[in-house]
């Protein structure tokens, strides 16, 4: 696959210097100047950053009207690992407003749509990077960083992976700390990484997985020992020799024969597993994300975070709520609007039962569906765990339904949007690891890419299969 030049500031624009004669503008921030010496696992290393993680030298907005100047009076623990272990924070990068759309084309009007730099030809109609983490997964690709940092709340990492031909993590919940995270959807937000290899993602990955005290959902340090101990135990002696890999059948997408026989041959058993609940995961999955977004974007209403001073400044004669109702309707962007309204509705003394509480009750009829397969028990609860010996240690599907969609054609509903998130929400309401490798390409010559998702803290195994998997793709 040729990567061909896609423009910066489809990624990332100009980073200028925060002076006090140069104020960066949101959206418009890349660090020119040459890193200085650093030590440390990272030393040297570029990383670019998505505009909803905080990081105190510059704005962090994003891709949000509504948070056009706002400056984190901090910088999020991941990026402080980060630049602990000597890593350099290459710029930030693109996003749809919130972390809300799969494409990266949910922008403020004042911003271009973010271009996948896969293409085959140069003479290629431009296609979508994906989203929400678009940016950061265009800047992997096109060799503008040496990995990137995105967020994954159905597929938000996973998915641009897929689509520009790069690795993808979605970690276990909880593993990488939030905290300095603009929150989305609380339950099922995490830090991805981005990468061109199995080895970068992973490097990163070691860096930022850390307990936080500031985060009370990061895992605490005797979990992590709990996990690590069961990792180990599964992890087979030689390659994946042994792995057991299950293929559900309710999924329609397939993995091409040639990978499958090639695991086989490394050692691997292959076979089909059933996710019954797996079916209904999309609509639940939209149903709790909009919930919960309604409440954590409650805050934002030019009070005490960041907008522009044209909407801060009250209009003669308007109310508290008015001038809110005015600042939330001019700084939201047309996607985070409907979510929130259809997050007010599920929550609503009429929907709640009917609505928020069913799509709760599908969350865990997934989750003990992805327990029973597998033969590793849970590390949060072993003891409780049902030990299915005829398991399976890793499932391994498509990561989207199709490769990359062209740019500029609008989707006759948002349903065929949302309908890309089709196969990466599952690993999401389940809390559970999943990671998007390279595996080819399609028919009309992009990328495509296969999800493979295991138990809970069993981030080695997916890495471990990975590996496999990358070294198939690179023989293609």
């Amino acid at each position: 696959m040729r990567v061909t030049k896609c423009r910066l500031q489809s990624l990332t624009a100009p980073l200028k210097p925060r002076t006090s004669d140069i104020h960066p503008t949101p959206y418009s921030w890349i660090n020119t100047c040459t890193p200085g010496p650093s030590t440390g696992k990272l030393a040297g290393i570029s990383i670019a950053i998505k505009d909803n993680i905080s990081y105190d030298k510059a704005p962090t907005s994003c891709s949000s009207s509504i948070l056009r100047d706002y400056d984190p009076p901090y910088t999020a623990t991941c990026v402080q690992n980060l630049m602990a272990e000597g890593a350099h924070i290459a710029g930030q990068t693109k996003m749809d407003e919130f972390g809300m759309g799969s494409q990266t084309t949910h922008l403020p009007p004042f911003y271009t749509p973010v271009h996948n730099p896969a293409s085959p030809s140069p003479d290629e109609t431009p296609r979508s990077a994906g989203g929400s983490s678009g940016g950061s997964a265009a800047a992997v690709a096109e060799g503008r960083c040496w990995a990137a940092l995105g967020t994954d709340t159905g597929g938000s990492v996973r998915l641009p992976a897929s689509y520009c031909g790069v690795v993808g993590l979605k970690p276990s919940y909880g593993m990488i700390s939030r905290r300095g995270v603009i929150a989305y959807a609380d339950s099922l937000d995490c830090v991805g990484v981005l990468g061109r290899d199995i080895d970068t993602v992973e490097q990163v990955f070691n860096v930022i997985t850390r307990p936080d005290e500031g985060d009370m959902t990061c895992a605490s340090s005797s979990i992590r020992l709990i996990a690590f101990d069961i990792s180990q135990r599964h992890l087979p002696h030689k390659g994946i020799e042994g792995l057991r890999i299950g293929i559900p059948s309710e999924i329609n997408q397939k993995v091409s024969s040639g990978l499958l026989d090639y695991l086989k041959g490394e050692g691997a058993k292959v076979e089909e597993v059933s996710l019954p609940s797996i079916k209904k995961a999309l609509p639940a999955y939209y149903v709790l994300a909009s919930a919960e977004a309604s409440s954590n974007l409650g805050r934002f209403g030019g009070g005490w975070f960041g907008s522009p001073p044209e909407r801060q400044s009250r209009i003669e004669g308007e109310s508290g709520e008015e001038r809110r109702k005015r600042i939330r309707t001019e700084g939201f962007g047309t996607e985070v609007k409907k979510r929130i309204l259809a997050g007010t509705w599920a929550l609503s003394a009429d929907e709640f039962d009917n609505t928020y509480l069913k799509a709760l009750h599908l969350r865990q009829l997934l989750r003990k569906d992805y327990r029973n397969i597998f033969r590793i028990p849970h590390p949060l609860s072993p003891s409780s765990t049902p030990q299915n010996q005829a398991g399976v240690d890793v499932i391994l599907h498509p990561t989207a339904i199709r490769t990359a969609p062209v740019l500029g054609v609008k989707e006759a509903k948002s349903s065929n949007e949302y309908q890309q998130d089709l196969l990466t929400v599952p690993a999401s309401l389940a809390g559970l690891p999943c990671i998007s490798v390279p595996a080819g390409e399609g028919q009309d010559g992009w990328p495509l890419g296969v999800s493979l998702t295991s138990q809970w803290g069993m981030e080695g195994l997916v890495f471990r299969l990975g590996k496999a998997v990358e070294q198939w793709s690179k023989r293609q």
